[in-house]
């Protein structure tokens, strides 16, 4: 099956050694990608609650933060998406749906 991507028309940007709009979107989206990894796994592993909840809330603004850096590169054109093969998800649905009727 021929899978087409999910894009919007692409902005143009400058192909030079210096750094773009577009590189710049990049890095600052990876970057809050892995800082909600770090969030993440410093909240769960917090003793006290009053910093597990300074965490949660600095996660939570991280997270609105890389998701605002993904809808500017969607909207520019420089972030795409392959939709899932429609196969693909049933056989996964029908997966899940197993360990779902073990585990009662």
């Amino acid at each position: 099956m021929n899978q087409q991507t999910v894009k919007n028309p692409e902005t143009p940007y400058a192909e030079t050694p210096q750094l773009n709009d577009r590189d710049i979107l990049n890095d600052a989206l990876s970057t809050e990608k892995s800082l909600c990894g770090s969030y993440a796994t410093a909240m769960h592993e917090a003793s006290h609650d009053a910093l597990y909840q300074i965490i949660f809330t600095q996660l939570r603004n991280t997270s609105k933060q890389q998701r605002s850096f993904y809808d500017l590169l969607f909207t520019h054109g420089w972030y795409t998406l392959t939709p899932a093969d429609p196969q693909e998800i049933k056989q996964v649905t029908q997966q899940f749906q197993e360990y779902k009727q073990q585990l009662q």
